[in-house]
């Protein structure tokens, strides 16, 4: 089952990222607080999958107002090549059509081989004509990658 993430699915959500290897976190805005933040700033746009009683799949999802942006998009690895991923991402999507949002992005590692595979399998383009940047305001948000 396909449904909007609600902060009660905090603690299932976070586990799932924990078993990803390669995955990476950071420590405020992956807290309880930051994903807090993030779902009251976008509301019933975040996802997850249910199977089997539990959470197998992740996608926090928002927008600025002019452009969507997935992040944590993610399968537990006993539940993938299921259809699960697109599902979340067309769930996302539809979320953000509503919102009036004409375009997505989403960062993906270059060492995330099968992320990679999945966003150009279902249609996504990577971009050769940009750079990304990015600037830390708060050193205290340390990123950690699971092993």
């Amino acid at each position: 089952m396909i449904r909007a993430m609600t902060l009660e699915d905090y603690e299932n959500v976070h586990a799932l990222w924990m078993k990803i290897k390669g995955f990476a976190i950071r420590s405020i805005d992956d807290s309880k607080e930051g994903v807090e933040r993030f779902l009251n700033r976008n509301p019933g746009i975040s996802v997850v999958a249910e199977e089997d009683g539990k959470i197998v799949g992740a996608i926090l999802c928002g927008h600025d107002g002019r452009r969507g942006c997935m992040y944590h998009v993610c399968v537990d690895p006993e539940y993938r090549l299921k259809g699960i991923g697109k599902s979340m991402v067309v769930f996302a999507m539809e979320a953000l059509r509503k919102e009036k949002i004409n375009k997505v992005s989403l960062i993906a590692f270059t060492k995330n081989d099968v992320g990679n595979a999945f966003w150009k399998e279902i249609g996504w383009t990577g971009r050769k004509d940009l750079n990304y940047y990015d600037f830390t305001l708060n050193t205290a948000n340390i990123e950690a990658f699971n092993q």
